[in-house]
């Protein structure tokens, strides 16, 4: 059998032609968008969080080997191979990184891009950028190159592999009584990591070229490490720390990318709770309506008390229906939210098609908005909605329950 404050509740919920009802479904779509956009703002934070973790962790190396005292790493193989014998180690790599200004025509501006030398026969960090190859083929030795699609199609014009580029150094700026002629670099491939930073400025090519564009006799200036689980790279840190000693200073990606991910955390909160301010808002819709439901009904209510029931049941059954009108904007909000997010691509190219650019990879640097919805997230944002719309109810309950029955009857 139904209690008495569930069925006051559902009664004063049911849609009547009256100005209640019209603000109920205000209230409740109120609700449900608040909880709609929280739900949709921390889902694409989180996404943003996991796609630069994972464009990070395939491109840059999880561990990073550079020398204490020196400018370079002379016998980078052999601590490749003490390294490697670390269970935890996949591959490891001397690299060699550099700033150059690249031309590929004459009618064409020079750019500004980063080479990085590595070694063809350990390459196998950039397997995820061998498999993002839209063009051509990875191929990184002597004199070739690959380069990124951003830059090859809008930067230089490049648009097919055996183009010639023109390399020019920083060295004709450190020695003045010497000229160091431009490398030329042979495209082989052209790769597509749908992230702006790495198809826009890097250019991937042998460490020997890199040696004659640096002007590095021998070795590396760096050695990347890769690992099986990425999340424990402060363990590996210590241990290969300490087999190679304290002439090398070893750093781990956290480390080295520790700004980025401090600020999407940072940002992921400071969106929730100012777009919180929403939900505050529907919970003074709901006080709202509940008043004037305790308005329209206050006769109702006198004659409910002169019949003998408790100030208890009428505070429940306006604190119960607060709480039905929350429920439903919640179980809304959650579904609008999810079909936006599931969607989301569609409605970014629509709104594409009509001109208007929600998303363009120039600015955020990125092929597509991503998402991620998490669970702790949701009952996070649905809990604290329902709780402050819960909290929202008390007064106009109060309100019902302290009314005069005598009054109340009499008012017209």
């Amino acid at each position: 059998m139904k209690s008495f404050p569930l069925f006051l509740a559902l009664k004063y919920m049911l849609p009547k032609r009256s100005f209640a009802s019209v603000i109920t479904i205000i209230t409740v779509l109120g609700v449900t968008l608040g909880v709609a956009i929280l739900m949709i703002v921390l889902a694409v934070m989180t996404g943003f969080g996991d796609v630069w973790k994972e464009k990070i962790l395939s491109f840059k190396p999880h561990i990073t080997i550079s020398s204490r005292y020196t400018d370079s790493i002379p016998n980078p193989d052999e601590i490749c191979d003490l390294v490697l014998k670390d269970e935890a180690v996949t591959a490891c790599m001397p690299t060699i990184a550099s700033q150059v200004m690249v031309k590929y025509r004459d009618d064409v501006e020079p750019v500004v891009a980063q080479v990085i030398g590595v070694d063809p026969l350990r390459s196998q960090m950039f397997d995820k950028v061998k498999d993002k190859i839209k063009v051509g083929e990875f191929n990184v030795a002597e004199d070739s190159a690959v380069i990124g699609i951003d830059m090859a199609l809008y930067r230089l014009g490049v648009n097919a592999p055996g183009q010639r580029l023109l390399c020019y150094t920083a060295l004709n700026l450190k020695s003045a009584n010497e000229l160091y002629f431009p490398e030329e670099l042979y495209v082989t491939g052209i790769y597509d990591m749908g992230m702006r930073d790495f198809d826009d400025g890097l250019i991937i090519t042998s460490l020997g070229m890199a040696r004659d564009i640096t002007g590095l006799e021998e070795g590396c200036q760096t050695i990347q490490v890769q690992l099986k689980e990425p999340e424990l790279a402060f363990v590996a840190q210590e241990r290969i720390a300490a087999q190679l000693g304290p002439l090398f200073v070893v750093n781990n990606w956290q480390e080295n990318d520790q700004v980025l991910f401090e600020a999407l955390r940072t940002e992921k909160t400071m969106m929730f709770i100012l777009l919180f301010f929403i939900a505050i808002v529907a919970a003074f819709c709901v006080t709202n309506t509940l008043i004037v439901i305790t308005i329209q009904k206050t006769p109702e209510i006198g004659l409910l008390k002169a019949l003998g029931f408790s100030n208890r049941q009428l505070k429940q059954a306006f604190i119960i229906n607060g709480q039905l009108q929350c429920i439903i904007g919640i179980v809304l909000g959650v579904a609008l939210g999810w079909l936006v997010l599931i969607n989301l691509q569609n409605i970014v190219a629509a709104l594409s098609s009509v001109g208007i650019e929600v998303f363009p990879k120039e600015i955020y640097g990125l092929g597509a908005i991503p998402y991620r919805i998490v669970a702790s997230d949701v009952l996070a944002t649905v809990g604290a909605v329902f709780v402050l719309c819960s909290l929202a109810s008390f007064l106009p309950a109060w309100r019902a329950a302290s009314l005069d029955p005598i009054k109340a009857i009499n008012q017209e």
